[in-house]
């Protein structure tokens, strides 16, 4: 009997199929060594690859995995390669990964505007792009990409300390889908921009404009009409421009919001805060208002009584804070998971009022209350919930949902 060869048997479409189904990414490589048809099957199945190579490799590497869409390139802070990615490897990827709607490329210091502007000319079903500190950017090159990739959905340009104004118009101009800007340290972005962002961008989820000094309430006011239904993440970090009016339009208009970041605003007083509280159609799930030193007992309790669905919360050094506002909470249970405290004024007591209504904590954050020790929770007999870290000393992983 003549043996049968399975490849005179299955078409491509079904060996594909089979691929599919193959959950393990050691069993795909396996499939792939069964012979070259099989090897070709495989490439140019796989969707998403990550690599550091020269322009001679990565032509290689294209015509190879001919149908990648999620291509990351980016360099760790504690560790670069020289040179690391360049122009001309940018111009390889613009003219070989024709599917590629996702592009990594944080912390390539060495790429500039003609790199991008090669991204913009050939890669224009590009959804994502991700040029976190990529410091030689200016709005010259980034513009040519909005021009090209009208598809853009996410950009991060956190650091592009270059980054201007006229980049926020040729976005409004081109990208109307966009759902997620990161714009955090753009020390040159300004009110005027940001108003141009949302007249074109109405659509846009998350908004990081930490540590962007020139944004005030005119640029906030605005964020808050145009994307009053879309906004879900706001994060204003050391904005010092940003004070109650901002907070009374987010109230009014977002009713989606929920993560709030205001760290380091000293300008927010109980007043907005209060009324953000009250506004009955916003669910904060997170929010951070650590050296907001306007903020007092009376606001707080108002948040912990009125926005239920609170997760996670950050008051570090707000100075007038104090047991107080826990000690008017009444009967109510939180559903605090994160809390960072570090109140000069909060005590034992406090903390023991907190513990008797989070039942669900996960993480405490007290290194920063001279009156919370250690010894004197245990001394007072406190019982934290089981799964929950308490951070005395300032030695444990923070988590994230609050930067």
């Amino acid at each position: 009997m003549d043996s049968i060869c399975v490849n005179d048997i299955l078409r491509d479409d079904e060996l594909r199929s089979i691929l599919s189904r193959l959950e393990n990414d050691k069993d795909k490589e396996r499939f792939g060594l069964v012979c070259k048809k099989w090897l070709h099957l495989q490439s140019t199945d796989r969707k998403k690859l990550s690599l550091r190579a020269g322009p001679h490799m990565l032509k290689k590497i294209a015509a190879r995995f001919s149908r990648v869409v999620e291509l990351d390139l980016s360099q760790s802070i504690s560790r670069s390669f020289y040179p690391g990615v360049t122009d001309s490897d940018l111009s390889v990827i613009a003219d070989g990964f024709k599917c590629l709607n996702s592009l990594n490329l944080q912390n390539c210091k060495g790429i500039t505007d003609a790199g991008m502007e090669s991204i913009g000319c050939g890669l224009t079903a590009l959804q994502s792009l991700d040029v976190s500190y990529c410091r030689k950017l200016t709005d010259k090159g980034l513009s040519a990409v909005a021009k090209g990739c009208c598809n853009l959905r996410i950009l991060h340009l956190a650091g592009c300390r270059f980054v201007g104004d006229g980049l926020l118009q040729a976005i409004s101009k081109n990208c109307h889908n966009l759902e997620e800007l990161v714009l955090q340290g753009c020390i040159n972005i300004s009110d005027s921009g940001i108003t141009e962002l949302v007249n074109g961008c109405q659509n846009i989820k998350i908004l990081d404009i930490n540590k962007c000094s020139n944004v005030g309430d005119v640029g906030i006011l605005n964020v808050s009409k145009f994307c009053s239904s879309s906004l879900k993440t706001l994060k204003l970090l050391d904005c010092y421009k940003v004070g109650d009016e901002s907070i009374l339009s987010l109230a009014k208009f977002c009713k989606n919001l929920e993560t709030l970041i205001i760290g380091g605003c000293r300008d927010i007083t109980d007043d907005s805060m209060k009324f953000l509280a009250a506004a009955r159609q916003i669910s904060l799930r997170n929010l951070r208002m650590d050296w907001c030193l306007n903020i007092t007992d009376s606001s707080l309790t108002c948040i912990l009584t009125q926005c239920r669905n609170l997760e996670a919360l950050d008051i570090g050094c707000c100075e007038e804070v104090s047991d107080a506002a826990f000690q008017g909470l009444g009967e109510i249970e939180l559903s605090l998971k994160v809390l960072k405290v570090n109140c000069p004024r909060v005590t034992v007591a406090g903390i023991g009022i907190l513990l008797e209504k989070c039942t669900a904590l996960e993480y405490l954050d007290v290194r920063s209350c001279p009156l919370v020790t250690k010894a004197g929770c245990k001394e007072a007999g406190l019982q934290f919930p089981q799964n929950c870290k308490v951070n005395f000393a300032g030695c444990m992983l923070e988590y994230d949902v609050l930067v």
